[in-house]
């Protein structure tokens, strides 16, 4: 265990970020899963909107990998574009 204040402020603020990270990463993968099942056009371009930038925010932030968002994106819209 920790016996520093610095150490112990630390460990708690590492829990609450991976916690937030979790959420953001857990959204996110539920919005391209809603994506990919759309199969309305107009509604798929809206979403690959929202989704693409919550990707890039993902990637920013370092909780996902710059290309796996790339790759991500890239994807998505060959599928937008294909309905």
């Amino acid at each position: 265990m920790a016996n520093h204040k610095s150490a112990l402020k630390r460990i708690r603020s590492n829990n609450a970020k991976r916690l937030r990270n979790k959420y953001q990463h857990k959204t996110t993968r539920t919005f391209v899963k809603k994506l990919r099942n759309t199969t309305d056009k107009a509604e798929a371009q809206e979403l690959l909107k929202t989704v693409t930038s919550m990707l890039d925010k993902l990637a920013k932030k370092n909780i996902i990998h710059r290309n796996k968002a790339a790759n991500n994106k890239s994807k998505l819209t060959k599928l937008v574009n294909s309905l």
